[in-house]
């Protein structure tokens, strides 16, 4: 990326994961946070002191600051669909956390509102920058595997008690739009479509079994894939202890494995011999959401200043977003219906 002056970013939510967005703008030489936006003036305060950057707690006086290029919105997955509108029509570009928000009705008013107001809009899915990650999609790519057969995604976490009823949104329909696969599967799931790509059909079952939470904490499906492959999904935050999250892909040549970003298996015909390539960077969030690091996020940092500067589109778009939303939506509505539906 050629030397040029940086764009200034601004955060919207002042939460836990704002900290690792100002932690990888910050970390960047293409990138400079120049404010963000809170709650209430009490938080604003507070987080003024944090991010060491000016902070507001109305949403008109932050997005009128001019040199303003690019909006982070770190809110809770059920409010991210407001501040973009109000983001979009200032005509700042907009980079959002996971997922893109709770119902494909507000997720599609989301991404209309970018498409017509003409800002970027990229979505938080660092893990498809994982090493591992990039190793085992070219050798998709590439046919080393040959036809696709089945994909299994296991995102069986654990999260304490507390983790939910210190806050007044985890775990709601309202604000989490779920529980355990919006919120924490929605990664391994966005890794599975990138590989298999569309689903057309799922049988899925959710279960609340630990936590007094109005979303799962437990979750099983099995997925019909457009090509004829099949998929499994299974998930959850009540399984003590946590283990790292899975992607095991299986093709006539062979599988590959991910655990935790990286590759522990990798059984191709002809490289039975080969070392495990790619390396891990980024962590697990098994049993603690904050045991990840930022650099993934600054690597998407870079990916949206980039796409601005050369008008592409970034990493991750709203629509590649909106994918693993549908699959997820579909699994809670097979569970209330008792039924396979189709996506």
């Amino acid at each position: 990326m050629s030397k040029q002056k940086p764009l200034k970013f601004g955060i919207i939510g002042t939460g836990a994961i704002a900290g690792m967005h100002a932690a990888a703008i910050n970390a960047s030489e293409e990138s400079e946070l120049i404010a963000v936006l809170s709650s209430t003036e009490e938080r604003a305060k507070l987080a003024e002191e944090k991010f060491k950057v000016p902070a507001y707690f109305e949403i008109d006086k932050f997005l009128s600051t001019s040199e303003l290029d690019v909006v982070c919105i770190c809110t809770h997955s059920g409010n991210h669909l407001e501040p973009a509108l109000a983001a979009a029509k200032a005509g700042k570009h907009i980079l959002l956390e996971k997922p893109i928000e709770v119902s494909i009705e507000r997720a599609d008013l989301l991404i209309k509102a970018c498409e017509e107001a003409g800002v970027k809009l990229g979505v938080i899915f660092q893990n498809r920058l994982k090493p591992g990650y990039l190793k085992l999609k070219e050798a998709v790519k590439s046919g080393k595997i040959g036809k696709l057969l089945m994909g299994t995604a296991a995102i069986n976490w654990y999260r304490d008690p507390s983790y939910y009823s210190s806050s007044d949104w985890k775990g709601t329909k309202e604000g989490d739009g779920g529980a355990a696969l919006i919120n924490q599967g929605v990664h391994t799931i966005d890794l599975l479509l990138d590989i298999m790509g569309d689903a057309e059909a799922v049988y899925g079952q959710v279960r609340t079994m630990v936590h007094k939470i109005e979303g799962e904490d437990l979750a099983s499906a099995i997925v019909n894939f457009k090509s004829g492959a099949l998929g499994t999904i299974t998930g959850g935050t009540s399984l003590y202890p946590g283990n790292p999250e899975r992607l095991e892909i299986y093709g006539e040549n062979g599988n590959i494995i991910l655990e935790g970003g990286k590759i522990i298996a990798w059984n191709i015909k002809g490289e039975e011999d080969k070392l495990i390539p790619g390396s891990d960077i980024g962590g697990s969030g098994a049993s603690d959401p904050m045991a990840i690091d930022f650099k993934l996020h600054q690597v998407q940092i870079e990916d949206m200043v980039e796409a601005i500067r050369k008008d592409t589109n970034p990493v991750v778009t709203g629509q590649d977003a909106k994918r693993s939303l549908a699959l997820i939506l579909g699994v809670y509505a097979s569970s209330a219906e008792n039924k396979k539906v189709s996506l």
